[in-house]
């Protein structure tokens, strides 16, 4: 690495990426858990 490269920041469009991917993520965990919970309670 180069003195002179710029820190290691990723681009905008990645970092918007990976948040939008997390995001994704949160989402799709809580809907799995609102599954488990109906389908369990389904079950009773």
């Amino acid at each position: 690495m180069l003195w002179s490269d710029p820190e290691n920041e990723p681009p905008k469009e990645l970092r918007e990426t990976q948040e939008m991917l997390r995001r994704a993520g949160l989402v799709v965990a809580l809907a799995m858990f609102l599954a488990m919970l109906v389908l369990g309670v389904g079950v009773l």
